[in-house]
């Protein structure tokens, strides 16, 4: 049990540069104490003793503000950042090494008793603030889901997701066991990386403006031979609309 405290202390002072010693993780963080008492009710859930885990889960979040039900699993090294308004379901399942930022729903989508309802986040996803990944699917090793996203199917491993409902952005393309420095992003955010229904609206307007000079030369041609044609329609502005886009 220790040698897990010190790995979970230790992920954290890694992973958030305010995090300045272990003293201070232990009494300061309320997602490193959510996980500490997430433990001691699982430890009674799983031996029937259900009231006990589910009080305990209760005091947890009276005291941090973090809701994880004791029947789910927490692999290690998980860090819960800042962690206000965090619910984790009772079938949710965690990986080693994931980062849950505040505000975030682990929810389900079936009243099915029994079965598994909650998502199953695998090794080193990283949940951004305010998102909400709901029903039994899962996200995939390495992938970023963004702040304020709404994920309701499966995600690539890799991938980041994005909106509401989420869309995957991007495929990640590196090694799987690259440092967890360079894998790291806060708050599932990635850099140079562009939402892909503004990229197809991009397309669009440039595949438009590139038609209309192609009828503006036809149309000269037409005309050039002696043939009245007239053109009616108001020119794009392409800079203008694509500005609108972004």
């Amino acid at each position: 049990m220790f040698s897990r405290f010190r790995e979970d202390i230790a992920s954290i002072i890694a992973k958030d540069p305010a995090a300045r010693n272990a003293w201070e993780v232990i009494t300061c963080y309320p997602g490193f104490q959510a996980i500490v008492m997430h433990g001691w009710a699982k430890w009674c859930w799983v031996r029937g003793f259900k009231w006990l885990g589910r009080f305990i889960s209760h005091l947890a979040r009276v005291l941090t503000g973090v809701e994880i039900h004791p029947g789910s699993t927490i692999g290690r090294r998980v860090f819960i950042d800042h962690g206000f308004g965090v619910v984790i379901g009772e079938t949710a399942e965690i990986g080693d090494d994931c980062t849950i930022y505040q505000g975030v729903t682990l929810g389900g989508t079936s009243l099915s008793r029994g079965a598994k309802r909650h998502p199953t986040l695998e090794a080193g996803v990283i949940v951004g603030a305010g998102a909400k990944v709901l029903g039994s699917f899962t996200v995939g090793a390495g992938a970023k889901i963004g702040s304020n996203s709404v994920v309701v199917k499966p995600v690539p491993a890799g991938a980041t997701a994005v909106g509401n409902p989420a869309h995957i952005i991007k495929k990640e393309v590196g090694s799987p066991d690259a440092g967890g420095a360079q894998l790291f992003s806060a708050y599932g955010v990635t850099q140079n990386s562009d939402d892909p229904i503004s990229k197809v609206l991009h397309k669009l307007i440039d595949h438009a403006v590139s038609q209309q000079e192609q009828i503006e030369k036809l149309t000269a041609a037409i005309a050039s031979a002696g043939i009245t044609c007239e053109m009616q329609t108001d020119k794009l502005n392409a800079e203008q609309i694509n500005t609108l886009v972004d």
